[in-house]
């Protein structure tokens, strides 16, 4: 994996202007956006033909909840936090472990979120 300060990203979220806000905070980080997706099928393609080192990750995507995008990044070994208006409660069991942004959230806090997934 490379530096923590200079990760490819993958971008799982629907709402283009939640999409474009996290883009700025990324990039201000010192990221590189690596992909944006706001449906299922194309967050599942690129999770699979993209070179990334992590991925913020909208639990539910125009009704569909994004397990599958998880369990893709899980089984590539990508770490993820979720961003999503549910919060922690929107999170079921099997990603009782992944780091939770509950939206509308600030920059800091994403970067906090980061921060704990890439030190599991």
């Amino acid at each position: 994996m490379k530096e923590e300060s200079n990760l490819r990203v993958l971008i799982v979220e629907d709402e283009s202007l939640v999409a474009m806000m996290i883009e700025d905070v990324l990039i201000d980080l010192g990221h590189e956006i690596a992909g944006v997706a706001g449906r299922l099928n194309e967050a599942l393609r690129l999770v699979t033909e993209l070179d990334i080192d992590f991925a913020v990750l909208d639990l539910n995507l125009n009704g569909e909840r994004t397990d599958p995008v998880a369990a893709a990044l899980r089984s590539r070994g990508v770490p993820f936090v979720f961003a999503t208006g549910y919060g922690v409660a929107g999170v079921t069991e099997d990603w009782s472990g992944v780091p939770v942004v509950q939206k509308p959230f600030q920059a800091h806090e994403l970067l906090a979120a980061i921060d704990t997934a890439l030190k599991r």
